[in-house]
């Protein structure tokens, strides 16, 4: 027997571990089933490599054995095992984990196909065991050999290595457990619940048999790792389970997208649309639904990395071959990789939904439609597919949504605007003065209601080259050149009348102008072209961020019987006090027709039933 003791780093490391690298302690058994199934993995490729390599392939697996009396938990496997000197080195020095040692040398070499298939063996998963181990013995047998070794520490700073003459080929890891401590979150890992839960959390997809010693003799794990098939091998109805299990939803997907990345890295995807919108779709802390493995070793739920903000409602799996983690396996690296995968994933499934047939899309809209639009916004790069597969009502039918590529092509000749109006609802928007001449032309009109389409219209700008065009922001003119004298005319005309009610709203509105978008209501409020509307200084005010007050632009319809009466009014006796008083009234019932809130509503209110009565 011979006593050593651990590299300097590697007792740094190991003290590390125990006491505050891990945030859950039960991953310290997919640490060692992962190291096992390595082992696993290794071997199958040493007898591929070496048909005279006595290896026995007969049954390869994972046995974890609890002894309650004696308080121990042993993981063992028949894989390909470790030499004296490469347990004093995995082990030891963790300088030359097997992990990275192995990978180093595949780069020397450029074996590519080699590179996809081995594994490190030990590396610092190991030192987790003592987070919930007093002590930790090793017994090994590498394949091929005839002598095997132990290896055993408290996991104080030096550990004792001696040979073993009996030893099966493989590695048995014998836990001698710390007493449960429910304060520290430290379970009794002898019982078996607790064991069987931590193997379907973590290692329910590793490829080899799981069993437990003293159970049936079945694997504990399924080994299903559905992802990982061939698309023409699985039925309809193992992705509807395989979603139910990943999801804890009880219907159907909507559909599956089901992709396998290959190149100077590969990866299995197993994603899944639902048919309806999770609870806390909205919500802060809402969850999101893709998991992360590593070789089919759980890693983390909820992964962001992988997935854009506006597609948090998918479900699924994605499995790499080899990614870059910390140490712990618990924090994900914002490396090239994952942003490959991640950009290769958003494509897919926004090409999925593009191709959704009409009756799934119809649903797809209704459930995620307001979170895909979200993409408008913080998506460039696929800023123009997002567009193209969304869908939006419009004033043509009040039953269908359309495409901007259907309206586009239904567009007037000489038409080079795409008309959008955004509002609480359709019905608000409909009923807006803003919509009227628009109506009378037989213009088409984007009904916007949802809170992110009063954001992106700008930010996106324009749609296959046709602006994007809000209708209640800017000058608007829908007349045609023949009737521009008509309208200069008109507008000499009310220019008293202008200076006059500009006069009187002073502290209200920016400007007083004859509209061309009117044709029923005397008067309406338009946003200037660069200034942010109403609805959208409130999102900002219901956020915390209150914007200065903007004054906006007073249209008037000169065809009215109201605004040409009272132009008339100031015509003949400019210095009636009553005009001010019908100025104001007029202005207040265009904040009420678009859903504004008026500054004084008790005076409003007086004034209008003051005017009322005069005329009883």
């Amino acid at each position: 027997m011979e006593t050593l003791e651990f590299q300097a780093e590697a007792r740094q490391l190991l003290q590390l571990v125990i006491h505050s690298l891990y945030s859950n302690k039960d991953v310290f058994l997919r640490e060692l089933i992962s190291n096992a199934a390595d082992a696993l993995d290794k071997l199958r490729l040493a007898a591929f490599q070496d048909k005279d390599l006595e290896a026995d392939l007969s049954d390869p697996r994972i046995e974890l054995t609890v002894d309650k009396d004696a308080r121990t938990l042993t993981v063992r496997d028949n894989g390909i095992g470790m030499s004296r000197d490469e347990v004093v080195g995995l082990i030891g020095t963790i300088a030359r984990s097997g992990t990275a040692e192995l990978l180093a040398k595949l780069r020397e070499t450029q074996d590519a196909a080699a590179s996809r298939e081995l594994i490190g063996q030990f590396g610092v998963g190991f030192y987790a065991s003592f987070m919930v181990a007093d002590k930790v013995t090793l017994v090994t047998r590498k394949v091929g050999t005839t002598e095997g070794v132990s290896w055993e520490s408290d996991g104080e700073g030096t550990f004792t290595v001696d040979a073993v003459a009996d030893a099966p080929v493989g590695t048995a890891v014998t836990l001698h457990l710390k007493a449960a401590d429910a304060e520290d979150k430290l379970y009794d890992y002898t019982d078996e619940w607790k064991i069987r839960e931590i193997v379907k959390r973590y290692s329910d997809f590793i490829p080899w048999r799981i069993t437990l010693t003293g159970g049936d003799g079945e694997p504990i794990n399924s080994m299903k790792a559905l992802w990982a098939r061939s698309k023409d091998d699985i039925k309809p109805d193992e992705y509807a389970e395989f979603y139910k299990h990943v999801s804890h939803d009880w219907t159907d997907p909507l559909e599956v997208v089901h992709m396998r990345g290959e190149g100077t890295f590969s990866y299995d995807a197993l994603l899944f649309i639902p048919e309806r919108a999770p609870f806390d779709l909205f919500r802060a802390d809402g969850k999101r639904g893709v998991q992360l493995y590593v070789k089919r070793v759980f890693i983390m739920d909820d992964c962001e990395a992988l997935t854009p903000d506006y597609l948090r409602f998918l479900r699924g799996v994605v499995d790499a071959a080899d990614l870059s983690l910390n140490v712990s396996r618990e924090i994900l690296q914002q490396d090239r990789q994952i942003q490959a995968i991640r950009k290769r994933l958003v494509r897919r499934v926004l090409q999925t939904i593009g191709a959704l047939e009409p009756e799934k899309y119809r649903t797809f809209w209704e459930q995620f439609g307001r979170v895909i639009k979200e993409g408008l916004l913080g998506d460039s790069d696929n800023r123009e597919t997002i567009l193209g597969l969304s869908s939006f009502a419009t004033t043509r039918d009040a039953a269908e949504l359309t495409k901007l590529s259907d309206y586009v092509s239904r567009m007037k000749d000489g038409q080079t605007d795409i008309y959008v109006m955004t509002g609480e609802s359709r019905t608000t928007i409909e009923n807006s003065p803003h919509l009227e001449a628009f109506k009378a032309k037989g213009y088409e009109v984007l009904l916007l209601t949802d809170p992110v389409d009063e954001v992106w219209v700008d930010v996106v700008g324009t749609f296959d080259g046709h602006p994007l065009r809000s209708i209640a922001k800017g000058a608007v003119d829908l007349s045609s050149a023949e009737d521009a004298p008509e309208r200069e005319e008109q507008r000499k005309d009310f220019e008293a009348l202008l200076g006059f009610v500009q006069g009187q709203l002073s502290e209200d509105v920016k400007e007083v102008r004859l509209s061309t978008r009117l044709t029923t209501s005397p008067a309406c409020l338009v946003t200037d072209a660069n200034d942010v509307t109403p609805a959208l200084a409130r999102m900002y005010a219901a956020m915390g961020q209150e914007l200065p007050p903007t004054k906006r632009i007073l249209e008037l319809n000169a065809d009215h019987a109201l605004v040409a009466g009272l132009r008339t009014a100031h015509t003949s006796r400019p210095d009636d006090a009553s005009l001010a008083e019908t100025v104001e009234l007029l202005y207040g019932t265009a904040v009420l027709a678009e859903g504004g809130e008026l500054r004084d509503p008790a005076r409003f209110a007086r004034l209008l039933a003051d005017r009322l009565e005069r005329t009883l």
